[in-house]
């Protein structure tokens, strides 16, 4: 599915069939995400100075984000991500991937 929406992001490209597009949307995003006690903290933290943070939200295309907060109408994304999303000090491909939809595509700083 990460592979479909970057097709359409980056190229001209008629895209899957619909019935099929919609299977692999529904299998993507079929996983519930665990929030850490880490998350729970920074979620904490962005309560305390004034934001009210939308908690593991899943965007149009199915990225389900740590959390999400207004800044002066800008819609932010957080991210809190620990070492599995990490080669060294580089982020890993699937990492850089969904950085760059959901900021390119989804409008999401």
């Amino acid at each position: 599915y990460q592979w479909h929406i970057w097709q359409k992001e980056e190229k001209p490209y008629t895209g899957l069939p619909l019935g099929f597009e919609n299977r692999c949307y529904e299998v993507y995003t079929s996983t519930k995400p665990k929030m850490s006690g880490f998350q729970r903290d920074v979620g904490s933290i962005l309560r305390s100075i004034g934001h009210s943070p939308k908690e593991e939200e899943m965007t149009q295309k199915g990225y389900s984000l740590d959390a999400l907060v207004e800044v002066k109408g800008t819609k932010v994304g957080v991210e809190v991500d620990g070492p599995s999303h990490f080669i060294g000090r580089k982020p890993t491909g699937s990492t850089m991937l969904k950085r760059r939809q959901v900021a390119d595509v989804e409008g999401i700083a």
